[in-house]
């Protein structure tokens, strides 16, 4: 069993996915960061020096351990051995929160390297809600699912995609993770409105919320393509966003994500002192 609460345990102040080239600065200063968000993938040793200072950090901040790799929406099975050094970590770890993506990365014994998107139909539906299951059976523990980023739409789909989310969390339990910019970049590439997919949001189950930036390209007709790289500065578009976003939610765990061409810790803390003042003006 786990527990049921849509609720994670973490603080709703801004939070920053933590790179080791910063551990100096955040163990000196960590003003503004009230927790830290892991991968779940790097820490997957059994020691060294990653794990060391992960432990020192854990008994100073709340930790968020985001899978990338369990391939939720996969046709196949999850894999065992993955799903089992994932218990280990949650086991020694205990994070506040655990999330992964609503995306498959797998086909038979081959891993693709890319967060894929799915059809949201019936089918969809059971074997992704089978596999939250699974995962939060293993864990002991509520997960937290993302909404992705698309570039296409299924002809098949016969959910939206906050229905399909909707109805993942009335099946399952889970919580959701929603990222904001990848409502932007999914609402640009498909010419939908932004403000519409929060209004239609399950956001009574959201446990945390993802700011991150995107590359900007154009498709074969020169419309504009969103990549979302977690590469760049958050765009202002996606601060208002935040903003309409959390007029809805309250204030949330907020997390800063910098995965590519990560910037020095001053460019980190200013963009979470940002997120600081986005959550002060929502009454609590």
């Amino acid at each position: 069993m786990f527990d049921q609460s849509h609720d994670a345990p973490l603080p709703a102040l801004p939070g920053v996915g933590y790179k080791p080239q910063h551990y100096a600065d955040i163990i000196k200063d960590p003003d503004p960061v009230g927790w830290l968000e892991i991968h779940a993938e790097n820490y997957m040793g059994d020691g060294g020096r990653p794990i060391a200072q992960l432990r020192h950090l854990a008994e100073r901040f709340p930790i968020s351990v985001h899978g990338v790799g369990l391939s939720i929406g996969s046709e196949g099975d999850l894999d065992p051995d993955h799903l089992a050094r994932l218990k280990h970590i949650d086991d020694w770890l205990n994070p506040a929160s655990f999330s992964e993506h609503l995306a498959w990365s797998t086909h038979d014994s081959h891993f693709l390297n890319d967060l894929l998107p799915l059809p949201y139909t019936e089918a969809t539906l059971a074997k992704v809600a089978s596999h939250i299951s699974q995962v939060q059976d293993t864990l002991g523990r509520q997960m937290l699912l993302e909404n992705p980023s698309s570039y296409l739409a299924f002809a098949e789909s016969t959910y939206s995609e906050p229905d399909f989310l909707r109805e993942i969390v009335k099946r399952t339990g889970c919580g959701l993770l929603l990222d904001v910019n990848n409502v932007f970049v999914s609402a640009t590439n498909l010419k939908t409105s932004p403000q519409a997919y929060i209004d239609a949001f399950p956001v009574d189950a959201v446990g945390e919320i993802h700011l991150g930036g995107h590359d900007e390209d154009e498709d074969e007709t020169g419309a504009p393509l969103l990549i979302d790289s977690h590469g760049k500065a958050i765009v202002d578009p996606v601060w208002a966003l935040l903003d309409y976003t959390l007029a809805r939610t309250g204030p949330k765990p907020l997390l800063i994500e910098w995965d590519n061409d990560v910037p020095e810790w001053g460019t980190l803390a200013d963009e979470a002192k940002r997120a600081a003042r986005a959550l002060s003006g929502i009454p609590a």
